[in-house]
């Protein structure tokens, strides 16, 4: 049976619809910088749980997003990576990404992160 296609009322419901998932944007975040093993995400994101995890990295695969990459080694390897059109929302990632770095700031908001990377 053929997947239906989602409609949409504007453009930017798709676009919150595709990295609006709860560590979507999360993900897409680490790997602007570099290939992931699922073991250094899972370590990356220690709030989600495996299978949410799991659910999220296969959704952003299903949309093209992430490139999953799996290797024929025992234990199995899987890598993930920006695929083309993931790499088009790097600009915007790291957008959002100042944007929340500004206002925890204004907010005086801790942020694990941050304080790591100083």
């Amino acid at each position: 049976m053929k997947e239906q296609k989602k409609e949409y009322k504007c453009p930017l419901e798709a676009t919150m619809d595709l990295i609006g998932g709860k560590y979507k944007g999360i993900i897409l975040g680490f790997l602007i910088n570099k290939t992931l093993r699922y073991s250094e995400l899972q370590k990356l994101i220690p709030q989600a749980t495996p299978k949410m995890l799991i659910q999220q990295l296969k959704e952003l695969e299903k949309d093209k997003i992430i490139i999953r990459k799996l290797y024929p080694v025992v234990p199995p390897k899987t890598e993930y990576s920006l695929s083309k059109r993931g790499e088009t929302l790097v600009p915007i990632i790291l957008q959002l990404n100042e944007w929340g770095i500004n206002y925890l700031k204004e907010e005086n908001i801790p942020c694990k992160y941050l304080e790591n990377n100083k």
